[in-house]
Formats: C-alpha cells, structure tokens, sequence
C-alpha cells in the first residue's frame, strides 16, 4: 500500500523551487553555477519595515493573532486597494495568508468539488496547476502563444467556458511570461465574464508595481465594476516590497467567499506570523518612494536580458510588459545535439544540458504547461546577468 494519498498523488514538486534547489546542491559542491530560477528580488526589505517588525517584538506583538489578519493590515490593505485601484472593500472582506499560495489554496479548498472546472491560461505559474488539482478540482488549460503576447483571448475564453466552470485564474503581469494585460484587454475579458455569472475570477496581480515602459496597471474587478461580487483580487508584499521570506500574501473579495478562506485556515495554517503582518502594516501605510525606482532597475535588467538572448543562437525572446521574468522560445534548437553529445528534444532537455554544460539554472517551459519555452528570472545584479546570458550565448553556439 502506498504512502502517498492518492489526492497528493496527482501533484508535482515545483519545478521552480526544485531547479532552484538544484543549483544550491551543485554551488555547495563547488560547482559555478548561476541560479536564474527562482522569482525573488535580490534587493534587501526597506529599513522602515524592518524597524517595524523589531519594534512589534519589543511591544510584545507576539501571540496568536484572528486567523486571517490583524484588524490593523486589513485596513492597511483596504486602503491601499482604494488608494491604488479604486476599490473600496472593508476589513471583513479581507484575507491576510502566510504567502500567496495560501491564498489561492484557501481559495479553492473553500469552493471546489469533484468535477469543478477551473480555467488556467498558459503559461501559467507552476502551482495554480496542482493547487487546483489538490482541492479536488480540474484545472483547464487555454493555450496562449509569443504571437498573441502570452494572453488570453476573449473568443478563447469564451470557447473553454462550460456549466462546470467554477473559477478562471488571471496572473498579470504574469509569472513566467511577464504579460501584462491592458484595460482594454480585460475590458474584452471582461465581456465575456459578465455573460457566464457561475464563473468567479482570481486575479493574482503580486507583480501590480513591477511594469515597464509607462504601461499602466488595471485590474479587472476595477475594469468592471459588475464583476465586484465574484471577483477575488490578491496581492502581496514579497515582490514590490522585497518580502518574499516574511510570507504575507492578501486578497480581497466578497465577504461570505472570504468567511470560507478564514475557516479553511482554522484547521490549517492558523493566522499568519504575527512579526510578518505588523512588518506588512508598515509596508503598505509607510513610505512608497523607492518603487519605481526598483522598478527602473528590473526593466534596464529586462532590456539587458531580452538584448542578449536574442543574440543567442536558435533562441526568440520577446519583450515582457511587466515582472521580472523572460520566457525564451527555444524551438530552434530543438532536435539539435547539445555539446555533451545528447540530442536536445524539449525544453526540459534544453535546461538540463545547460546547466551541466555551463551551469546556468533556468527552470524549463513544460512546467510552466507551454513549450519550448524556458524562464528566466532576472531579480539579480546586471553583472551576474551579463555572465548568465553569456553563458547562454555560447552554449546555444555550441549546439550542433
């Protein structure tokens, strides 16, 4: 008899942290080895949020706290969904998770039943797949494509909408492919959404502050006010606010959704770190002056990156709207032998000869449900870009 439960049985490992988790196995090996994997800003929590966590230690700020959020950063975040969206939600329709991935597990867990249908552009990131499938639902692919700019069409849309249909899950800008949709993108969707009233929308917008070339920002549930009702909005501080280890992440929505989030974390997570949320209360109502500067960092990152990779041989980068990733095509090279004499036949085959043969760790595009793709994180310096993609250049020269 196995160990494993069969729910469990229908999931896989991340393939982000796993290729992550890799390059650390080799770099303690001594092995020089690039670790472009993992989605984390390589800059440092600002100091103001910092002192507020240590000042919440001083204050005794330690004990179990309601199991969704302090009082304090539900208002926080309210404020700053009427501050930066125009949207007006009070604390009772607020949730505060350990992390975005809670979020959307406490999500699903608290809605789905077997057979519920659950919409997931490609590419999408690595866990909305298998979070679905953990909380008994069927998650559904719609193919996007480098041609239509990685986003879902609303034709498309429309076309993979069935009475089963419970959720779609929108990411924007998007992890992997770093698309972002416009107002009258989501307007399109928008359309669409509003003729299907069974269909509810997570939006994952954790990359809002992170986008280029003065594009503008819109989420849906502000594009459409008539899908306020069914719409649950989420965000975080990892991204914008250099807090990926702190884990918060938050969303906000219709409060009968958000009582069902809180009493899945009742018997699960229990509230989130105390230190975390009062850190996060700082984050939100402090200072914001160094965001866009950050973000001007990540697009010269950007420009240097897709600048690069469209050096390399056999490789098409397009230019992300947003985040701080890039999703290659690395469909001519396949078929293609690699320098260690191995024929190159997906995507993950790519990343694997990569990194034995130059040791660049990028994670591979089947993960992410679209191939021959593969993703880049570049939240690190220009110099370890430089080398990166260096590295990259001559492997792809290298390929016969």
């Amino acid at each position: 008899m196995s160990l494993q439960s069969a729910a469990l049985s229908r999931v896989k490992p991340s393939a982000t942290l796993a290729a992550d988790q890799k390059a650390r196995e080799l770099k303690a090996q001594g092995r020089d080895v690039i670790s472009l994997a993992a989605g984390e800003p390589d800059f440092d929590t600002p100091q103001n949020i910092k002192d507020a966590a240590i000042q919440a230690i001083a204050d005794g700020k330690t004990k179990y706290t309601s199991v969704d959020g302090i009082v304090e950063l539900k208002e926080a975040i309210c404020a700053k969904f009427a501050r930066e969206n125009g949207l007006t939600y009070k604390p009772a329709q607020v949730n505060v998770s350990p992390g975005g991935k809670p979020v959307i597990w406490n999500a699903m867990l608290a809605t789905l039943n077997p057979g519920d249908e659950v919409i997931v552009p490609t590419p999408y990131w690595v866990s909305y797949w298998d979070i679905v499938l953990l909380a008994g639902g069927e998650p559904k692919a719609v193919m996007t494509s480098a041609e239509q700019g990685f986003k879902v069409q609303p034709e498309q849309l429309e076309a993979a909408i069935t009475p089963r249909t419970r959720w779609i899950i929108l990411n924007s800008p998007s992890n992997p492919s770093g698309a972002a949709y416009t107002k009258v993108e989501l307007r399109a969707l928008a359309d669409v959404l509003m003729k299907h009233p069974q269909v509810w929308i997570l939006t994952d917008d954790m990359y809002e502050h992170l986008v280029f070339d003065d594009f503008e920002f819109w989420t849906i549930a502000q594009v459409e006010p008539g899908l306020y009702d069914r719409t649950l909005t989420m965000n975080g501080v990892s991204k914008a606010y250099a807090m990926t280890g702190w884990r918060i992440g938050y969303a906000a929505g219709p409060e009968p959704l958000i009582k069902l989030m809180a009493k899945v974390m009742s018997q699960t997570t229990s509230n989130p770190s105390s230190i975390s949320q009062w850190a996060a209360v700082e984050a939100l109502n402090g200072p914001q002056d160094f965001i866009k500067p950050n973000a001007k960092l990540f697009q010269e990152r950007r420009d240097l990156v897709v600048s690069m990779l469209n050096q390399a041989s056999g490789l098409r980068c397009p230019t992300p709207e947003g985040a701080f990733y890039v999703y290659p095509s690395v469909e001519g090279l396949i078929g293609k032998t690699a320098p260690s004499g191995k024929t190159i036949g997906s995507d993950e085959d790519f990343a694997v000869e990569l990194l034995e043969t130059e040791g660049v760790s990028v994670v591979f595009g089947a993960a992410f449900g679209l191939s021959p793709h593969f993703r880049i994180s570049y939240a690190t310096a220009n110099a370890v870009l430089e080398d990166a993609c260096s590295r990259i250049q001559r492997f792809c020269g290298a390929v016969k």
